[in-house]
């Protein structure tokens, strides 16, 4: 089983900002303390651990009136005039032993594949994945008569870490065990950089946490999503 100490655990705990500070530092838009993703990218912003008022001040700037605005991780309520959205608790796997392994059916996924992928992404509701999502690390697909049916990948990449993501298949091909398959070749290639896999998944969804521990995942955190809207002044 992988040994993993607590001070490899620290660029988990807030992951966004590990990640554009480190290894994505070259998609960090900033200002202030706030760092986040180009829109086309990811939704994700990356927020200081001691939130300021100047640092919401910050996040209302770079997102903009009445956009919506993910808050990964930040269990505190953001000041008042925004609106809370959404809040669903979550939780964080790490690597515990993942039997990783590539896939002969298992095709690496490229730009000319994003049409696919985002019409895949619409039928199947794995999460946010946006026009230039696959710059984040690599995507592995499964194609059937030619048509994309299954596709996993890596988004966070905190280092010495990546996280599995938009992980889904089309309803015509399930029960076959491709996202399994998949999880584990993408978690192969994070291996073979040396990195370790991790994900994340909603707190309730009991049957992707189930797959995932019996893959050899093993539960580290809870955590919480928010989506908050930020104050529209010109209203």
């Amino acid at each position: 089983m992988t040994s993993v100490t607590p001070t490899r655990f620290e660029p988990l705990e807030n992951p966004a900002r590990s990640a554009l500070t480190g290894p994505h530092a070259h998609f960090a838009e900033r200002r202030g303390r706030v760092l986040r993703y180009p829109v086309d990218v990811s939704p994700f912003l990356a927020l200081p651990d001691d939130l300021q008022p100047d640092d919401w001040a910050d996040v209302a700037a770079l997102a903009g009136p009445g956009a919506l605005v993910p808050l990964a991780g930040v269990d505190a309520p953001p000041p008042d005039g925004w609106d809370v959205v959404a809040r669903v608790a979550g939780v964080q796997l790490v690597d515990d032993g993942v039997a990783a392994a590539p896939d002969p059916d298992a095709v690496r996924l490229t730009a000319a594949d994003v049409p696919e992928m985002l019409a895949l992404v619409e039928r199947t509701r794995p999460g946010p994945f946006l026009p230039r999502t696959i710059e984040m690390g690599t995507y592995l697909g499964v194609r059937r008569e030619g048509r994309l049916v299954a596709m996993a990948g890596e988004r966070l990449h905190p280092p010495g870490w990546t996280e599995i993501s938009a992980v889904c298949t089309d309803e015509s091909a399930r029960g076959q065990g491709l996202a399994t398959r998949l999880v584990l070749a993408v978690a192969h290639g994070i291996r073979e950089r040396g990195e370790t896999p991790f994900l994340h998944a909603a707190g309730d969804n009991t049957n992707a946490i189930r797959l995932y521990e019996s893959l050899g995942f093993r539960l580290r955190r809870r955590t919480t999503f928010q989506v908050a809207r930020v104050p529209d002044v010109r209203a």
